[in-house]
């Protein structure tokens, strides 16, 4: 499979592939792009195995389109719309392995159900604590 043509939306990176299919995948995944311009998201290389942006030094490989996870999980999601929030001192406050959120953050590996419930408790419970501030 390749892709031949690429175009965006608000959200999703969209490319046609050479059997005529149209793929897409979360702008979430890629920074660089979903913070492009639209003359930077147009300047783009389509090569042997993949997409590339020289003014933003971004590359989606042909083969990322068909990954499983072209929609980011409701845990990924808050994470990747959270920038602010520190995943290192999060995971130690709930008693999680740093690395190993930002592997269940970057789709590395998949959290159990449970443990995807526990974490999104600890979410909502932070949030509790935000809330919680009395001026």
């Amino acid at each position: 499979m390749k892709i031949i043509s690429i175009s965006f939306d608000k959200f999703h990176i969209y490319g046609k592939t050479d059997d005529g299919r149209t793929l897409s995948q979360s702008l979430l995944w890629y920074k660089k792009l979903k913070n492009a311009t639209d003359n930077q998201r147009n300047s783009y290389v389509i090569g042997y195995d993949g997409i590339h942006w020289r003014d933003i030094d971004e590359d989606i490989s042909f083969e990322s389109f068909e990954y499983n996870d072209a929609e980011p999980s409701a845990l990924q999601y808050f994470f990747l719309t959270h920038p602010e929030i520190n995943i290192a001192e999060f995971a130690k406050k709930i008693g999680l392995n740093p690395t190993l959120l930002r592997n269940y953050i970057n789709g590395f590996k998949t959290p159990s159900r449970e443990r995807e419930l526990y974490i999104i408790s600890q979410i909502r419970s932070l949030g509790s604590e935000y809330v919680s501030v009395a001026v």
